[in-house]
Formats: C-alpha cells, sequence, structure tokens
C-alpha cells in the first residue's frame, strides 16, 4: 500500500511540473504604441548628442539598448509564440494530454512487466526462506546492497550473520555481528554468537578476543550454553583438561530436557576425561522406530543426523574423527560435492595438526574424491 502511495506523490508532482508551465498566463503582447515609444527615444538620443550635451559613446551604447529593445518589442508583436498561447482551447488539450502520458504510459508497463498481485517481501525476508527459482547468492547480493546503502540497518546485520556463518565465510561473519552488537544493543546471545564466529574465523581455535567475549556473555547470562562449552574449549585449548570437564558436567548436570547440545558436550567431556561417556545420538526409542520406518524415513532421518554433526563440527572443528565421519556419511549418501566440501572444512579446521591432515588427505585419496 505505501508503494502505491509514493508512486501517486510521484505522478502527481510530475503532472504538476508539466501543468504549471501551461497554465501561466502569457505576457501581454507589446502594443504598436511601445514601438513609437521606442523609435522617439532614439530620436531624443540624436538630438542629445547634437547638443553636446551626451558624448558619442555613451549615444552609442543607448542607440544600441534602445534598438535591441526595439527589435524585441517587434519579435513579440508579430512572432506565432504569443497567437499559440493565448489560446485556451489549446492550453486544455495540452493538459489532457500530458495528464494521459503521464498515467497511462507508467501504469500500462508495470501491468505488462510487474507483478501487481504479488505482496512485496523484502530481500532480508527472502534470505531467511528462498523460494522460487532466485539463488541464495542473488538473495545475499540484494542484501549486501541494501547494508551498503543502510549500513545502520541492526536487523538485516542480524539476519545475514548466520547464513555467513553457514557459508563458510567467517570474516564476514564477525563484521555482521559486531555491527548487529553495536546496533541493536548488547546482550549475552549477540556476546556468544560474535565469540562463536571469531572462533570459526580461527579455524576453531578460541582466541583472547573470543574467550573475552565469551565470558560478557557469561556476565549477563550464567546460563548462555553457548558461552559456557567455548570457555570450557578454551581451557582444554590451553591444556586445562580438568577445568573444562567440571565446566562442561556442570553444563550436563544443568541442561533442561531435549537441550540440542547435549550431544557434542557429551563427546568434548569424553575426548577430555576418557571416561565412557553415553554417545551422543539417537536413543533406544529412535532406533525402534527407524526400524519400523519406509525407506524415504529412515533415509531423512539419517540425514538429519548427519546435518547434526556437520553442524557440531562448524562450531567445534578439533574433532578429527567426527571429520573422517561426516565425510564418509556425505559418500554413503551419495553427496560427493559435499564430501569435498567437508573435507576442505576438515583441512582448515586442523591445520595445526598435521598427523590429522594426512589423515584427512588418505581419506580424500581412497574415496576417490580428489580433483
Amino acid at each position: 500500500m505505501a508503494l502505491w502511495v509514493i508512486f501517486a506523490a510521484m505522478t502527481a508532482a510530475a503532472i504538476l511540473a508539466v501543468l504549471w508551465p501551461l497554465g501561466r498566463k502569457p505576457a501581454a503582447a507589446l502594443s504598436g504604441s511601445d514601438l513609437a515609444v521606442y523609435r522617439d527615444q532614439l530620436e531624443e538620443i540624436d538630438r542629445d548628442r547634437s547638443a553636446g550635451l551626451i558624448g558619442e559613446a555613451e549615444a552609442e551604447a543607448a542607440r544600441v539598448e534602445v534598438s535591441r529593445r526595439l527589435l524585441a518589442a517587434a519579435d513579440a508583436q508579430t512572432g506565432p509564440a504569443a497567437a499559440t498561447l493565448a489560446s485556451p482551447r489549446r492550453l486544455r488539450i495540452a493538459a489532457v494530454a500530458a495528464i494521459g502520458v503521464l498515467v497511462a504510459v507508467p501504469l500500462s508497463l508495470y501491468l505488462a512487466l510487474g507483478s501487481p498481485n504479488v505482496p512485496g517481501q523484502p530481500a532480508l525476508a527472502r534470505v531467511k526462506s528462498p523460494q522460487g527459482t532466485q539463488s541464495i547468492d542473488s538473495l545475499i547480493a540484494q542484501v549486501e546492497a541494501h547494508l551498503a546503502q543502510n549500513p545502520n540497518d541492526g536487523m538485516g546485520w542480524e539476519v545475514i550473520a548466520p547464513v555467513y556463518m553457514r557459508l563458510g565465510r567467517y570474516d564476514d561473519a564477525v563484521q555482521a555481528r559486531r555491527k548487529a552488537l553495536a546496533l541493536n544493543g548488547d546482550s549475552a546471545a549477540r556476546r556468544s554468537d560474535l565469540g562463536e564466529a571469531l572462533v570459526a574465523a580461527a579455524n576453531g581455535v578460541v582466541t583472547a578476543e573470543a574467550k573475552q567475549t565469551f565470558s560478557a556473555a557469561l556476565a549477563r547470562d550464567p546460563k548462555d550454553a553457548k558461552a559456557r562449552y567455548f570457555l570450557g574449549l578454551a581451557d582444554e585449548q590451553d591444556g586445562n583438561t580438568a577445568a573444562a570437564a567440571a565446566a562442561w558436567r556442570a553444563m550436563l548436570d544443568e541442561a533442561p530436557s531435549g537441550a540440542p547440545w547435549v550431544g557434542f558436550v557429551r563427546e568434548a567431556l569424553a575426548r577430555v576425561t576418557g571416561e565412557p561417556v553415553a554417545a551422543a545420538g539417537p536413543s533406544a526409542d529412535d532406533m525402534a522406530a527407524a526400524a519400523n520406518m519406509g525407506e524415504a524415513q529412515r533415509s531423512a532421518m539419517i540425514r538429519g543426523m548427519v546435518a547434526k554433526l556437520a553442524d557440531r563440527l562448524h562450531v567445534d572443528g578439533s574433532d578429527a574423527d567426527g571429520w573422517v565421519r561426516l565425510v564418509r556419511a556425505y559418500v554413503v549418501l551419495g553427496d560427493r560435492d559435499k564430501a569435498k566440501d567437508a573435507a576442505a572444512d576438515a583441512r582448515r579446521a586442523l591445520a595445526s595438526r598435521p598427523e590429522e591432515l594426512k589423515r584427512i588427505d588418505d581419506l580424500v585419496k581412497g574415496l576417490g574424491l580428489e580433483g
């Protein structure tokens, strides 16, 4: 509705711009008496020069000016413009024609090329849930163009940040998270989201800045699960496995029913303690239900489990075994492109661990994923 109001206002302004000069009354043509006056002035100049009242230079300048006015008066009296503008009927015809062109041409083009019956949807919303044939890349480009013109649109930065994370554009995600935090207000969630992006941009390493960011998140919400997990990971990376285990045990003890992060926290705890902690995965009830599923349902369940594994590894890429399982899972599912992408992500996450990198390289060769 707002768009139509804007279009109407623009059309009205255009019509006014056309009709304003048409509605102005033309200047009255100079009469023959005006011409006589100018001729008298020329003769008076000659008399003054002859009497010595003015010099030759002043007389010549005066003659030029009066002659110019005389010629203009003669043109105004005999030219076609005066007769044309003086006709009220022609004015009305011109006004109607102008209105018709300004209204009919844009409207016909919009009805032919536009979609007047389709509700508008901003690019930010389409990035969240892309529809039709429009690619995610084109939608992201639209949002980026919008943010270039409107850098203080906090909601836009909030929307684009997780998209950057999923696409592996971690440096862009960091910048988007910083903008969202600055523009939308400080909160534990925004702090921990920024910390997560910083960790991803550092190939899974909890940097000093990330650690400070997570600590700030916990100061605002001591129950923030993301901040608690990553601070435990920071302890593990610093060699303080006892502190990491204590942090993660506390998380599991306080975990609400159905918390989605319980699985990888259990695996992290098992990694630092070596204790036989129940592995994350489908429960006995899930397995029983899977036995009664059709092939399509079972495939969907498996893909969901693989997607969860991928999400966990993008949060914490230090699990080399997890990367191996993910690459193999994609190959089994027939998604060789995703398997190659997962191997590339694994190489980035394990860049500082040559032995694990060799393991990934050997896996890629063994599965024929090279090239």
